[in-house]
């Protein structure tokens, strides 16, 4: 159930991407928030209430809880019109939470791949909390790229492996190598590619340069 669930956080993060991209309008994307928004709360209280008391599963479900919540606020938030520095806020405490659960998934849980998807999500939300919280605009395009492949790379590929069975057929240590080397890639490399571009201005007239450009 937690995979099946994890899919479509992949699906509601690529559109959430393609959304801050300006690809998809904000009233559209809502719907879809709130019905993953919705999957995110069942799905951890199932898998407690279902856990038999073990300290090790219910740790493992308790962070979803983070993201369900997120796309919660982000559905009700587009679908009422709110100011956005609630979510961003918010997102900066699902950062920090997302360090210290891949702190755990290395330490307790011994996954050694989600503790390094852990810290995916940890720097996708500090981005939100940068351009929501913080109203950073100029990264607007950078974080959405960056959230419409971590939706890829985190969440949707990992799911589809795992209820296939062949997540489970690669070694931990390659997987969170594989996962760790795209990461650093994928920040770094969209940061050319993504920066808003200045505006040329066409020289004052009067200017040394407006008498160069009339002549020519």
């Amino acid at each position: 159930m937690g995979a099946t669930g994890l899919l479509f956080v992949g699906a509601v993060l690529f559109l959430n991407g393609v959304m801050i991209l300006g690809r998809v309008d904000p009233r559209a994307a809502a719907a879809f928030n709130l019905f993953v928004g919705g999957l995110q709360v069942v799905t951890p209280t199932y898998l407690i209430f279902t856990a038999g008391g073990d300290s090790k599963k219910i740790l493992a479900a308790s962070g979803i809880y983070l993201f369900g919540f997120t796309y919660l606020y982000v559905g009700f938030g587009l679908l009422a019109g709110l100011d956005s520095t609630g979510v961003g806020w918010y997102s900066l405490f699902v950062a920090a939470a997302a360090v210290g659960y891949s702190y755990a998934s290395f330490r307790i849980l011994k996954d050694k791949p989600f503790g390094v998807i852990w810290l995916y999500w940890a720097f996708l939300w500090f981005l939100f909390f940068l351009l929501l919280g913080l109203k950073l605009d100029g990264l607007t395009q950078y974080v959405g790229w960056v959230t419409a492949i971590e939706g890829l790379v985190t969440a949707a590929i990992p799911a589809y492996l795992i209820l296939t069975g062949y997540w489970a057929q690669w070694s931990q240590n390659t997987l969170a190598i594989a996962l760790g080397i795209f990461g650093v890639a994928m920040a770094v490399g969209l940061l050319p590619l993504t920066r808003p571009r200045a505006h040329v201005r066409a020289p004052a007239p009067g200017t040394a340069a407006g008498a160069a450009a009339g002549r020519s």
